[in-house]
């Protein structure tokens, strides 16, 4: 008798997690059971490109998230467009920060295992069940971290149930964190965070949050040179994601260049950027 063209184990019901099912059936394929040669120093991490860094911002009728297009490797500069932020489904997204490679591969099944439950459910994970199975792949990853493999991504997307957007940030094992406002993540984040610090305010529209998220980046970039700002000469930006009551989208190109393009030439009137009034009032 010839084998059956469909093993066994994918006929059988059982998880309606996609990794779950990979766990027990193929545990290989998973991205932190596989096995790391070690690099300088014991640290795997560098001999893999690195991504940094991504915003991330709420505002009336959803949330925003960007990244910068950089990967670093040590002190050079591994990829000059890199992509590091993806739709996860029709209402959500995620930023990648950390070891690029692996957070790509991290995203693409987390992508798998929102449809998968989908298909199985037969209706799709509320926006808290969504968070909490990246944070269960993330910390499925912890012994690759642990080599210096991390991936520490910034997981945004509308609440269906309050048309809200919301904003959760993640720690290498796992443990996760709703943040308010906005957010950022990545080896920039400290100066992009205090950017938007002056520049945030709930009430901002779409435009003025896109471009207070660009302010963040450029600021972040100034600083950290794993990050890198926007390139006139080769015309490459950040990475734009909107999410609304619409839907998810990617912001095109020539939106975010004209925005970039502003950003670009009010810093050559005033390097350190815009200011916030002490008064309580941006300006």
């Amino acid at each position: 008798m010839s084998e059956p063209r469909i093993p066994a184990a994918y006929m059988t019901p059982g998880t309606s997690s996609f990794s779950d099912f990979l766990a027990s059936h193929s545990p290989d394929l998973l991205p932190g059971r596989r096995t790391t040669p070690i690099g300088a120093g014991g640290n795997a991490g560098d001999l893999a490109p690195h991504g940094t860094t991504i915003v991330a911002a709420t505002f009336a009728d959803g949330v925003v998230i960007a990244g910068d297009r950089r990967a670093t490797m040590g002190n050079l500069i591994a990829e000059r467009d890199m992509q590091k932020v993806f739709p996860a489904d029709e209402y959500t997204a995620v930023g990648i920060a950390g070891s690029a490679g692996l957070a790509i591969e991290l995203v693409k099944l987390f992508q798998t295992e929102l449809e998968h439950y989908e298909k199985i459910e037969g209706t799709t994970l509320s926006l808290e069940g969504k968070a909490n199975r990246l944070s269960a792949l993330i910390r499925g990853n912890l012994g690759m971290a642990m080599q210096g493999l991390a991936v520490v991504p910034l997981f945004v997307g509308l609440d269906l149930d309050t048309d809200a957007g919301r904003i959760f940030s993640y720690d290498v094992t796992g443990g996760r964190y709703e943040q308010t406002g906005f957010a950022s993540v990545g080896s920039g984040s400290v100066f992009a965070k205090g950017a938007l610090k002056k520049l945030y305010r709930p009430d901002l529209d779409q435009e003025t949050v896109v471009t207070a998220l660009v302010q963040a980046l450029y600021d972040a970039a100034d600083d950290d040179s794993a990050t890198g700002g926007p390139d006139l000469t080769r015309r490459i930006f950040p990475v734009v994601h909107v999410i609304s009551g619409d839907g998810g989208r990617r912001l095109p190109e020539d939106e975010v260049s004209a925005i970039a393009d502003r950003v670009v030439a009010g810093r050559m009137q005033r390097p350190d950027g815009p200011a916030a009034d002490l008064g309580g009032t941006n300006r």
